[in-house]
């Protein structure tokens, strides 16, 4: 079975919560894109190493997150941008057809992305859809996101969908680039998982294996692993405090009082 490093008491990277070992966090360039994108996270959400929403913060410029409790609700006024069409995305929103996607301005268009498991991003919703306009995106296909279990064709990860997005508007490098951030944050966190066969397979059929050759060999080489070599050597400093105490009180009997001695 494969050991996964994924352990109590780990360092974690605070941006991306992977471990330090295999954070990707600054490894490609930020996406700079005239869409505005504002995620509300689930108050679950934010603790989840796995959080896409958090991926989009950190590899979107401009990109903002925002937590949604039902004790400290947030005011539209604090998300909404004045003159901008504000889409809330979600699978029951009204399809916006490719044809009329592709001829809208991004510049003129604020994203709001629900991001937590599908229960809770249907909670969320239900609390912010009359801000704007909910809608959906004709969009198919399996999900990439092997981290999560997903709920069938067409039923994407909240990064895929802006990913999405970007290319019906016809934003095809910048959707090409924010997938580099998705893909390689999944690969690094199945690494971390130490689900190394899973991995493979999923670097197998991902742009990151030809687009960042240099950073996945420096990422795949060997490093002392710190933690494992301290436990070992707790270990081995208690064992050989055993073997010493024992050796100690051995010659402590052996050189004990002997009857020629005061």
């Amino acid at each position: 079975m494969s050991r996964s490093v994924v352990l109590s008491g780990t360092e974690r990277c605070e941006r991306c919560m992977l471990p330090l070992r295999w954070c990707v966090c600054d490894a490609v360039e930020p996406v700079h894109s005239d869409l505005r994108a504002d995620i509300l996270l689930h108050t679950r959400e934010q603790w989840r190493p796995t959080s896409t929403g958090k991926l989009i913060e950190r590899a979107l410029a401009g990109a903002r997150t925002h937590i949604h409790s039902r004790t400290e609700p947030i005011g539209r006024e604090t998300l909404v941008e004045p003159g901008r069409a504000l889409w809330i995305l979600h699978p029951r929103g009204a399809m916006i057809p490719a044809e009329q996607l592709a001829v809208t301005d991004p510049a003129g268009v604020q994203v709001l992305l629900i991001d937590g498991s599908w229960g809770e991003a249907s909670r969320v919703v239900t609390a912010v859809e009359h801000w704007g306009r909910l809608v959906r995106l004709p969009l198919a296909g399996e999900s990439r996101y092997w981290l999560r279990e997903q709920q069938g064709e067409g039923n994407l990860s909240t990064v895929e969908t802006l990913i999405g997005l970007l290319e019906l508007m016809g934003r095809r490098e910048e959707a090409g680039k924010l997938r580099l951030h998705f893909e390689l944050h999944v690969y690094a966190a199945l690494r971390s998982r130490g689900r190394k066969a899973l991995a493979a397979e999923y670097l197998s059929g991902s742009p990151i294996r030809n687009a960042l050759p240099t950073l996945l060999e420096r990422l795949h080489e060997r490093r002392p692993n710190t933690e494992s070599e301290a436990r070992r050597g707790m270990a081995r400093g208690e064992r050989w405090g055993r073997i010493a105490g024992g050796s100690a009180r051995e010659a402590a009997e052996e050189d004990g009082p002997r009857e020629d001695q005061p």
